[in-house]
């Protein structure tokens, strides 16, 4: 007899592995400008330790649903996580900038691979009816780990050296390898396909060359040349993947899962409320630092409070989801998501710090809602045998969304802060990049009001007796 369940060693493995890969996305910015002072660097130059990073995440994610469905889903996750924490370690021991950046690629190598591999382990394990009970420890990753990120990083960095933001991972990495190699089932999908190799030629470079400049456009300048021929390559692959994989048997990026009306519609949903989110936690923080002229360490604790809002939505959302539905859930959180947005863009001197954090804390809980929804009701219809691919198209999109925000966001300051005659802060132009977020959840209202409740039925924790039997053999079988 197993010590542990299935389901259990699931949730443990990919909330673990998802927590570090999320946090290993922000613990690199409080460090540095201690890695540029220890190597002597310039900080353009020290900047590729996070767009390396990025940039080998954004080129992984593509393939991940066809290596975990060839090859077997826990083999390519365990082989990601060990990849991960091995580069880690390396990451720690880098002698020199060049080591770190090399080690930083492969690092976000494995953390492309874990996620959408990761989430296709979870929702093959999970039938449609129990995932919204398990949103309550997904939302961890999400939540928790890029509001800790910054924290931790600056504490190590401060107390013990910068190698420990990486140090850190390696026995938790191991500890949760060992635990997934003996006790999490293989899962091998027989109508994976031939692999896809014209759509990887133009999706890897395609995603990778758009996330990187729509990561460089805020630093550089979209008009530069560099940022500008990365945007148009990226386009244009990107462009003509969309027509190659319509017409190929089996491609990597299965793009007709988009026509599943549940799929599609929550797609865009999600990337536009990653987007605005993603827009909003890039503009107050520089807004409360440059304009308002408060310290890292107050910024840090005046947005901390969204992450908390996002933790209690997790806890609340399978009841509301069940009790209302995905369309007027997600409508309803999304409209006053948008309007927490509306409230911070009135920021000025003076506010009051606690009604800030409780706007934060409002705005984090009524989108922490949406993303749970979203998440749960997106593969309601969508097959065991395809959960792979829809896992990472799901994910693709959403870095995407998240890139895209930061970006929007960027360009609305440089052209609003141009109609300024000084080099003072434009606070205007903030409160305007503000209202764009909350212009991108509006967007994603548009799309949730086209939400059919009968079409996500299966994830709304209803179904039949039949189900629940069918259901229960397959957790006695785990």
């Amino acid at each position: 007899m197993r010590p542990f369940k299935q389901r259990t060693v699931v949730s443990v493995v990919y909330v673990t592995a998802m927590f570090m890969a999320a946090m290993d996305a922000s613990v690199v910015n409080m460090a540095l400008p201690t890695i540029i002072k220890e190597f002597q660097t310039s900080p353009s130059a020290a900047g590729i330790v996070n767009i390396g990073y990025l940039v080998s995440l954004a080129v992984c994610l593509p393939i991940a649903g066809w290596l975990g469905d060839r090859w077997g889903t826990k083999r390519i996750f365990l082989i990601a996580l060990g990849m991960f924490t091995a580069a880690s370690a390396l990451c720690g021991l880098a002698g020199d900038l060049n080591g770190l950046n090399l080690f930083r690629v492969i690092q976000g190598a494995g953390g492309g691979l874990i996620t959408p591999v990761g989430m296709a382990i979870l929702f093959r394990t999970f039938p449609p009816h129990e995932r919204p009970k398990i949103s309550r420890v997904l939302v961890l990753p999400v939540a928790v780990a890029p509001a800790l990120g910054p924290i931790i990083s600056g504490f190590l960095t401060d107390q013990l050296s910068w190698r420990w933001i990486f140090y850190i991972n390696i026995p938790i990495g191991l500890i949760i390898l060992l635990f997934g190699l003996f006790f999490l089932d293989e899962d091998i999908q027989s109508g994976a396909g031939a692999f896809d190799l014209p759509g990887f030629l133009l999706s890897a470079p395609g995603v990778a060359l758009a996330v990187f400049a729509l990561n460089q456009g805020p630093v550089n300048g979209f008009g530069s040349p560099g940022v500008l021929a990365a945007g148009i390559g990226g386009l244009v692959l990107l462009t003509i993947l969309v027509f190659v994989e319509l017409h190929v048997k089996d491609p990597l990026l299965n793009l007709r899962l988009l026509a599943d009306r549940v799929f599609g519609t929550m797609s865009f949903i999600s990337l536009f409320s990653a987007a605005g989110l993603l827009g909003m936690l890039y503009v107050f923080p520089l807004m409360y630092q440059e304009v308002l002229n408060h310290s890292a360490l107050d910024t840090a604790l005046i947005t901390f409070p969204e992450a908390l809002g996002l933790m209690l939505a997790s806890q609340l959302m399978p009841r509301l989801f069940a009790k209302l539905g995905p369309r007027r859930l997600i409508s309803a959180v999304l409209l006053c998501g948008a309007v927490m947005f509306a409230l911070l863009s009135l920021t000025g001197p003076g506010a009051n710090p606690w009604f800030l954090r409780g706007l934060l804390f409002l705005a984090g809980f009524f989108l922490g809602q949406a993303v749970g929804a979203v998440q749960i009701a997106s593969f309601a219809n969508i097959s065991s045998a395809s959960m792979g691919r829809a896992t990472t198209l799901f994910h693709v999109q959403n870095r995407l969304g998240s890139a895209l925000g930061v970006a929007v966001m960027s360009c609305l300051l440089a052209v609003m802060s141009q109609h300024t005659e000084d080099l003072q802060p434009d606070l205007s132009a903030y409160r305007i990049a503000l209202l764009g977020a909350a212009g991108f959840l509006a967007a994603a209202l548009c799309f949730a009001l086209r939400i059919r409740d009968a079409d996500a039925a299966p994830g709304m924790g209803t179904h039949s007796r039949s189900e629940t039997r069918k259901a229960r053999a397959e957790g006695s079988g785990r």
